[in-house]
């Protein structure tokens, strides 16, 4: 049975048992793993466990009838402090974090982490979009992160460890979210009334890589052949044609028109997909292919394609990663476009990535 309705995570749910029953909670946590998983809903039940007037939290058996357990599901808890990218931004303004020029460290989500709890024994602080942390956010973090205060338990969720800064990573314990099964996205496409019948629910779930957020994505026709049309041009053979690349992912990013919101997230997206693709590489590499059928094909088809071997494979999947965090800093579109299709065709024709990317 799954706790508290999170389903997938049984290896993590039970690592937090172990921790909650031998008292040796951490204070600084890193949670990864692809976008649409999970990983918010762990971390609600979870303050909703730690915060519990009524069950200890060694139980991880929140009653969910208290004012603490009520307070939490409705976002109104004083002792609970999230941090989100606001829509129409690009990265979280630091000014969440640490207040405006104004009240610079008497305000903000550090503020109010160092604030004595108002109601139970714990502060607990949620960034929900780690990856959305910008240099300037990340360091304002970094006193925090390293001096947590007493009593507080502070939780980062992010796509993938390398979208955070190495002292960032350094002072948090890393938690792997893994995706989830195809049978469980199904499950909860179904039982969500996000689709309308179990057929649809086990087509977009066969693709969705283990990810609510993909699947719904590509309920979209047009995003669905879009991916399809990326990976077929990746696939091979060699050498990869950069230009025609780059013109699938401008023309993808210019039919979402001028506003520049939804063009990064067209961005952003088409990036992902190939982050998919070159996981499917390494998924083969391993011996486990994907569970999406599609990819795992086109997979199969690209391995003797695209040279090297592990390192190599991972540095792809670096490289799409870095073109993501870009535009996340609102880089220029069809320069960043232009830049990574021409690192990928000299991939494809052996020459080495470097590790970092500008």
């Amino acid at each position: 049975m799954a706790w508290q309705d999170v389903l997938g995570h049984d290896t993590v749910v039970q690592r937090f048992r172990a921790t909650l029953g031998r008292g040796r909670l951490a204070s600084t946590y890193l949670f990864t793993g692809p976008h649409g998983i999970g990983k918010f809903h762990f971390t609600w039940r979870l303050a909703q466990t730690l915060l519990c007037e009524r069950t200890p939290a060694r139980e991880m058996r929140p009653c969910g009838d208290c004012d603490a357990c009520r307070q939490v599901v409705a976002g109104t808890h004083p002792d609970l402090h999230l941090v989100e990218k606001p829509a129409d931004k690009n990265s979280i303004p630091v000014e969440a974090l640490i207040g405006d020029r104004e009240h610079r460290m008497r305000a903000g989500f550090c503020h109010e982490i160092n604030m004595k709890p108002y109601l139970g024994g714990r502060k607990i602080g949620i960034i929900r979009d780690a990856d959305a942390l910008n240099e300037e956010g990340a360091n304002a973090l970094l006193k925090t992160l390293e001096e947590p205060p007493p009593d507080s338990v502070l939780m980062l969720l992010a796509s993938h460890p390398g979208t955070q800064l190495a002292t960032i990573r350094s002072r948090c314990q890393m938690i792997r979210f893994m995706p989830l099964s195809t049978e469980d996205v199904a499950r909860i496409l179904e039982t969500s009334g996000l689709v309308d019948n179990s057929d649809e629910a086990r087509q977009l779930a066969g693709r969705s890589g283990g990810s609510i957020q993909r699947a719904l994505e590509l309920a979209d026709p047009e995003i669905w052949e879009f991916r399809l049309r990326l990976w077929q041009c990746l696939v091979g053979p060699p050498p990869l044609d950069a230009m025609q690349l780059g013109e699938i992912v401008s023309q993808f990013t210019d039919a979402a028109g001028k506003a520049s919101a939804e063009r990064r997230e067209r961005n952003r997206l088409a990036f992902s997909f190939a982050v998919e693709f070159f996981h499917g590489l390494l998924r083969e590499l391993g011996g486990h292919p994907s569970s999406d059928q599609e990819l795992s094909e086109i997979a199969r088809r690209a391995q003797t394609h695209w040279p090297g071997g592990l390192e190599e494979r991972i540095r792809y999947v670096e490289r799409c990663l870095g073109a993501i965090s870009h535009v996340d800093r609102n880089a220029n579109q069809a320069t960043l476009i232009e830049g990574w299709a021409a690192d990928l065709g000299s991939a494809s024709q052996g020459h080495r990535l470097p590790l970092e990317v500008g």
